[in-house]
């Protein structure tokens, strides 16, 4: 098991644009699937983007394994490796929902993004992904490509208010109790 360290919001690592992928069959990219897999499945987390363990390439890892612990009210995700995606949006609708990072810990906030959109890139095997989707499928997306051009969630809080630890949102009745 190859289980990262996480990067937490400060590093300026997290705020550098990664870089595309050239090469599908270089096995270093086959080690940083193995290791996006193991600290996502490690963390609890709905997904895991290169530059959160320190790796700066435009791969994101999401979805697999069922419900998420962290977010036990969304739907399961299928896991979905993307290389060098690019996210187009269907029209202009966006909706305001919680998220939660891995780099961010201990803190949600209300993040409007796209409601639907399409999805585009390739998988570790070199096939290629192309998907639309919308609700949690498009905002779980969207937030780990954000990763990929060195942007976090607070970085889109629309109202600065609607952010904070998750035990005082809990207490509030603004997002719901997660199982301990």
């Amino acid at each position: 098991m190859a289980v990262r360290t996480v990067l937490r919001l400060g590093d300026p690592r997290l705020r550098q644009r990664a870089q595309v992928v050239a090469d599908v069959r270089d096995p270093a990219l086959r080690q940083l699937i193995v290791d996006l897999e193991d600290t996502m499945a490690a963390c609890s987390g709905a997904g895991l983007a290169a530059p959160q363990i320190g790796v700066p390439l435009r791969v994101v890892l999401f979805g697999g394994g069922g419900p998420n612990p962290r977010y036990p009210d969304a739907p399961p995700l299928p896991r979905t490796l993307l290389i060098n995606p690019v996210l187009t949006p269907f029209g202009p609708e966006r909706e305001e929902a919680w998220e939660g990072c891995l780099s961010v810990p201990g803190l949600r906030g209300r993040v409007p993004r796209w409601l639907r959109l399409r999805y585009q890139g390739i998988d570790g095997e070199g096939q290629p992904v192309d998907r639309s989707v919308e609700g949690f499928h498009a905002r779980v997306v969207q937030h780990e490509c954000d990763h990929l051009d060195g942007l976090l969630f607070p970085d889109r809080l629309s109202d600065p208010t609607a952010f904070g630890f998750i035990p005082e949102l809990e207490a509030a009745g603004l997002i719901p109790a997660v199982p301990a």
